[in-house]
């Protein structure tokens, strides 16, 4: 699966790179590069994050195939390798991020199909159409009679793609200033997770009562909005526009969410958030943190 997003990604990188009078080589390069460092980066943030999950021998940090990797130590690790690279070359850095970005949006989709075999990365109890039917062992203490929950990994794909199409078009209207779009592409994302960690039910270390990835989520997408003023509007107005954009992000989180199932009784695991951000933030109602769970997983940010 991952062999098939990168080259995913560099299609894509490459028909945009090269409809900018970019050579295709670069994208390669990057690629050689960016690709082993997003491995490296991913597996690190999985040990920092989720130490208890790491086997318990000299090798186990290295044990990607127990545990898997964490999606936002792979980006960060990828573009690291990437801007190395770019740097090494004397490329135009911000064109390329932006070229970039939709194609990264597309190999994280697929990425994400791998969570459909290995069953993960789901919500609460639901009678919905496109729950999914998970098998004893992958649901988590508490949720054992439950057989169908919601695939919350599958939101994300559609989101990822819906994202990466909006991005493409972003770019061939020019009206996003370099690198803007690779900006739009850290907000965008980091939205989409601020609203799945709310929906996840299965382990996770916690901080004030909320999964350690919904902060980390919070804090990107406000740089992220901070950062894409800045490149817009300048200095002088980028922070009254960041905050006029969080604002926006805030109230539309306000009206989302809806019911959601209860708890299940005797449920080890933090409970589904009912209702939006905005509630969960300014009510201060968090779930109480989960049980520990060893149970290995390929990818579990």
């Amino acid at each position: 699966m991952y062999v098939l997003a990168v080259l995913a990604a560099i299609l894509v990188t490459t028909r945009l790179w090269e409809s900018r009078g970019g050579r295709r080589e670069l994208v390669y390069q990057v690629a050689m590069v960016g690709f082993p460092a997003g491995l490296i980066g991913g597996r690190l943030y999985f040990v920092l994050t989720s130490w208890n999950e790491v086997p318990k021998h000299w090798w186990g940090p290295l044990a990607i195939w127990q545990g898997g990797l964490g999606i936002w130590g792979g980006i960060a690790g990828g573009v690291l390798g990437g801007l190395w690279v770019l740097r090494r070359r004397h490329a135009n850095i911000p064109a390329f991020l932006d070229a970039a970005a939709p194609g990264l949006l597309v190999a994280q989709a697929i990425g994400r199909i791998g969570n459909w075999f290995n069953q993960e990365l789901f919500g609460g109890p639901t009678s919905l159409p496109w729950g999914l039917r998970i098998d004893a062992d992958h649901r988590p203490d508490g949720y054992r009679r439950y057989t169908t929950l919601p695939p919350t990994f599958l939101y994300e794909l559609i989101w990822n793609l819906l994202l990466a199409s909006a991005l493409v078009w972003l770019w061939r209207r020019r009206t996003i200033k370099a690198p803007g779009i690779f900006a739009l592409y850290v907000a965008g994302y980091s939205l989409a997770r601020v609203g799945e960690e709310l929906l996840r039910i299965d382990p996770a270390h916690h901080i004030l009562g909320m999964r350690l990835n919904f902060w980390v989520a919070c804090l990107l997408l406000l740089g992220a909005l901070a950062w894409l003023a800045r490149i817009q509007w300048g200095w002088r107005r980028a922070p009254r526009v960041a905050a006029l954009l969080a604002g926006a992000v805030v109230l539309s989180q306000a009206g989302c969410g809806g019911t959601q199932p209860a708890a299940p009784s005797g449920a080890t695991v933090a409970p589904v958030q009912s209702a939006s951000f905005w509630a969960s933030t300014s009510k201060m109602v968090f779930p109480s943190p989960p049980a520990a769970h060893t149970r290995p997983s390929s990818s579990r940010a």
